[in-house]
């Protein structure tokens, strides 16, 4: 089976912050990409492990995203539905919103 994950809808200010290295404003994850058996916190790792070009301190803090940055999955908060520890399935939707704004 080959799974396809809609796994980051980033906003500009966002985008910008943490430097994701495509043009595509999101892109689809699939199992030859990510482990099938993924859940966030592995999608977290592979994105900075593969995605952010510069200064993933300002997406990350350890193993989790940093204060600040909304997390959405299929338009739910991902604390209602266990943080890092979500198994994604298939066609999720993920998207990552910094809600901090400098003024």
């Amino acid at each position: 089976m080959r799974w396809t994950y809609p796994a980051r809808n980033v906003s500009n200010s966002s985008e910008l912050l943490t430097c994701f290295k495509f043009a595509s404003p999101s892109f689809l994850l699939t199992t030859n990409q990510f482990d099938s058996a993924g859940t966030l916190k592995r999608l977290l790792s592979w994105l900075r492990d593969n995605l952010l070009t510069e200064r993933p301190e300002l997406f990350m803090q350890g193993d989790t995203v940093r204060p600040g940055i909304l997390v959405l999955v299929n338009d739910a908060d991902w604390e209602l539905l266990g943080e890092g520890d979500y198994k994604l399935c298939p066609r999720d939707r993920v998207l990552f919103i910094s809600t901090l704004h400098g003024g």
